[in-house]
């Protein structure tokens, strides 16, 4: 008998090389070792398909692999991933990193937890209480909850969206009803049962980070109040704003003319670790804290800051949506939904989740909560989606990396609006960073002439968060919103700016005693200018 035949499919992900290996390989990624099948399924059992790992810890530590059990024959397979050139693999983050640092190379996996008893043939524990991993029964009620109650710890181990004992429960269409919740089995049903030809075309574009001098012109160019929807209102879009650079002023003339201002955290740490494993408290002080700073310095007083996307979308679990409840926010906008024949409208998370948790360091919400989630359908990055193979989707404009040309931006937002517009005419969402679209002249103008050709249409509307959830909440068929009240109170944009003549408020820095940190540019008449860098960064 000759060996299996090797099924090898390669493709880039990031900054990944990634092949399937089905059976035994005659040329190993991994130093030579070919794990037969009997090998593969003992390596995969109790390990998630998220998981990476190494075969051998000779070599360069460049090489791990998954177990993948998404193959059309039900084989589980290795998908073996190597770091490029000068990277390693850090089995405890699980990323690629610059080699030097690095320091578990010496180690095959990452520490394995305890694992709860969830379940049994038969009950091993009284009514109303399931059993740890060393055998004792406690409260279902105690698992998940972010407090270890079982000795071994293993309650706190196996809290996914699959997995949670208290996790929500699966989409029910009849309770989950409009205007306060929507959820449906696949996340691709319409809201409201329209027909499609019916529903308007809404894309949200949206962009993260700082507000000032170096993205206000971008931002004048494409919201330049003379590109309308077929309403007659012009075209709108999101801005969650994060607060060291942010020119106040500039956020609250954006405010005035009808875009919605949303929370994108105080500090943009660049660590996202500290997001993934942040707590109740870092939440709070990051999101509703950069609320309050927004309405006070950029004197948005009518409530309207109600969204949050997390910096790297690096959510935070149950823990960021119970603050968010808690502080009357009303959606989120950072949970990504992978790339599927057939894009997923927005949901709440009154019932789980309608797709896998794709990416956020598998950190996704298990339990209810009365959040919309503004979920961002993954782009097809391929050029020609008819001939070209299978690709990952990317979630960030920019980062589809094969964007390098105004012609291949425009050919992107085509194809992509096409995929919606063909289908069920789910939100498109456009997420930028503002600098991407600055970098070439030509992504500016691509983006330009697109809102322009598809407003010209009458049947596709750009419109903030909000606007989408207004929409969900009350379904208007096209003929219909010319007169949708909810769009038309953000459609005139009255009087002059309100910040002709911002207070700046100089600030210093404890790295630098005595030397100007920045200028911040309030739009309040109150006095803060006792107030450092410090006391609004910490």
């Amino acid at each position: 008998m000759g060996r299996s035949r090797l099924y090898l499919f390669v493709a880039i992900v990031g900054s990944f090389s990634l092949t399937f290996v089905t059976g035994q390989d005659d040329v190993s990624p991994n130093g030579g070792l070919r794990p037969n099948a009997q090998q593969i399924e003992k390596l995969c059992k109790d390990r998630s398909d998220d998981e990476y790992f190494r075969l051998l810890i000779d070599g360069d530590c460049r090489d791990v692999v998954r177990c993948d059990r998404a193959g059309l024959t039900g084989v589980i397979r290795l998908a073996a991933v190597r770091c490029p050139a000068a990277l390693a693999f850090d089995i405890f983050k699980q990323t690629c990193d610059w080699k030097g640092r690095v320091s578990n190379c010496d180690k095959l996996e990452k520490p394995r937890k305890v694992l709860p008893n969830l379940v049994t043939d038969e009950p091993v524990c009284p009514t109303g209480k399931l059993q740890c991993g060393n055998g004792e029964c406690i409260e279902k009620a105690l698992f998940c909850d972010d407090k270890t109650d079982c000795s071994d710890g293993s309650d706190e181990n196996s809290c996914t969206v699959e997995t949670d004992p208290n996790r929500a429960p699966e989409c029910d269409p009849a309770q989950c009803v409009l205007p306060d919740c929507y959820c449906s089995p696949d996340g691709t049903r319409i809201p409201g049962n329209l027909e499609a030809t019916n529903v308007p075309q809404m894309v949200t574009i949206t962009f993260n980070g700082a507000i000032n001098i170096d993205n206000v012109d971008l931002y004048s160019d494409i919201f330049n109040g003379a590109r309308m929807n077929p309403n007659g209102c012009p075209v709108k879009g999101t801005f969650f704003s994060s607060h060291k650079y942010t020119n106040y002023s500039a956020v609250q003339e954006l405010h005035r003319q009808g875009h919605e201002i949303a929370s994108f955290s105080i500090t943009n740490k660049d660590n996202p670790s500290y997001w993934t494993e942040g707590t109740y408290d870092d939440w709070l002080a990051e999101m509703a804290g950069n609320r309050l700073i927004i309405e006070r310095f950029a004197n948005i007083k009518d409530g309207s800051v109600i969204g949050v996307r997390a910096p790297f979308l690096r959510i935070g679990g149950n823990k960021q949506f119970e603050m968010m409840a808690d502080q009357s926010f009303v959606y989120d906008a950072s949970i990504t939904a992978p790339l599927g024949r057939v894009p997923l409208w927005p949901y709440t998370l009154y019932y789980r989740m309608p797709h896998k948790c794709h990416g956020n360091a598998q950190n996704c919400p298990s339990r209810s909560h009365p959040i919309w989630e503004m979920v961002m359908n993954e782009l097809d990055r391929r050029e020609d989606p008819t001939f070209d193979e299978s690709l990952p989707g990317c979630h960030m404009v920019s980062s589809c990396s094969s964007i390098q040309t105004g012609d291949q931006f425009e050919k992107l937002l085509n194809h992509n609006f096409n995929r919606h517009f063909s289908t069920n005419r789910a939100p498109l969402g456009l997420h930028f960073h503002a600098s991407w679209l600055k970098s070439k002249k030509e992504f500016r103008e691509a983006l330009i002439k697109f809102i322009e050709e598809k407003t010209a249409r009458g049947d596709v509307y750009f419109v903030t968060m909000l606007q989408v959830i207004q929409w969900m909440q009350n379904p208007t068929e096209l003929t219909g919103l010319r007169d949708f009240q909810d769009w038309k109170e953000k459609c005139d944009v009255k009087g002059q700016p309100y910040c002709n003549f911002p207070n700046t408020c100089p600030l210093t820095t404890r790295e630098l005693p005595g030397k100007l940190g920045f200028e911040m540019f309030r739009c309040e008449n109150e006095s803060f200018s006792h107030l450092n860098a410090q006391h609004w960064t910490s």
